[in-house]
């Protein structure tokens, strides 16, 4: 009887080790979804949900997070019947190509019974994502016009460079304008400029030959700025104490903070690296004891030469 003890214990033992030895094996499967990168702030989220991929599976051996980029709403709808049908994912990280067309495919996917974290863009119907990670654009007007005021006095002159058409952009255009409200600057004009260069460029072009006297330019963004300040050096305006704020946090305006440029002396930030932010909250709320789920709104900071350095990336290509 005592023979056959032991070996009861050595099966149950060796049974419990095969089972514990499954477990381990099992993988928290994580699908990371986004547009295909087409601009430079796309470019720079991309890079950082690689690098975050790279440290969180280095982190935890269980995790695995399946990354992939769609080209337009449709694509990237596909891509996720495939991250639930094929990969069986666990969880969601999706910043939408565009909110509406996304919403259902989302829906779908948290059916399936995967956490949801949607980044960014909000899908158009409420209550489907379990955590959402974006930036404050109503901060980055607010901001922005607060470190214009420090500059400009009363009857000082400034134009407007705004982004697409959006509720992004309409959030930091009506949060700069009741900023500024009260303070005595004229704003010249507001035009949009699409956030992009050449548009910025042309829009700027525009400005400065209707106003032969402007202080400062709001450029909100720093694809927008880059077209600014290449029109204002072709007109030879870029040296009579004018100067451009931008926004997001690109490394080539943040590197000229940090050498001192005086035309474009800060930025505001807008952070691609918001998607890393949402895959680390998505894997705490595996790893982690305490409540994850809810709103993660990040800061605009304002970059200074002071404080410029811990938010340059000179890898990214953002």
């Amino acid at each position: 009887m005592k023979k056959l003890g032991k070996i009861s214990a050595l099966v149950a033992a060796a049974t419990l080790s095969i089972a514990g030895s499954a477990t381990a094996q099992d993988k928290i499967k994580i699908g990371v979804s986004y547009p295909t990168p087409t601009h430079a702030w796309a470019a720079g989220m991309n890079w950082h949900a690689e690098k975050a991929e790279e440290r969180l599976e280095a982190l935890y051996p269980d995790v695995d997070l399946i990354l992939v980029n769609s080209p337009d709403p449709g694509a990237q709808a596909s891509a996720l019947e495939d991250l639930v049908s094929v990969h069986q994912i666990d969880a969601l990280v999706v910043l939408p190509f565009e909110s509406e067309p996304l919403t259902d495919p989302v829906l779908n996917v948290k059916k399936s019974g995967a956490l949801i974290t949607v980044v960014d863009r909000g899908l158009s119907q409420p209550g489907i994502e379990d955590i959402y990670v974006a930036g404050n654009n109503p901060e980055l007007g607010r901001v922005s016009a607060q470190y214009m005021k420090t500059r400009l006095n009363e009857g000082d002159n400034i134009v407007v460079l705004r982004g697409i058409p959006t509720l992004i952009d309409n959030e930091r255009f009506d949060a700069f304008m009741a900023e500024m409200e009260g303070s005595g600057v004229n704003i010249l004009d507001h035009k949009h400029a699409n956030w992009n260069r050449d548009d910025g460029f042309e829009v700027m072009q525009d400005f400065l030959s209707r106003f032969p006297d402007i202080d400062a330019v709001w450029a909100q963004d720093d694809d927008i700025a880059i077209g600014v300040v290449a029109a204002l050096k072709q007109a030879g305006r870029d040296g009579d104490g004018m100067f451009v704020v931008g926004g997001a946090g690109m490394k080539e305006t943040i590197k000229g903070i940090m050498d001192g440029n005086e035309l474009v002396p800060v930025d505001v930030l807008y952070p691609p690296a918001m998607i890393a932010t949402a895959m680390d909250v998505t894997v705490a709320a595996f790893k982690s004891n305490g409540p994850v789920a809810g709103r993660y709104i990040l800061g605009a900071t304002l970059i200074t030469k002071d404080n410029a350095e811990q938010f340059y990336f000179p890898d990214s290509p953002f």
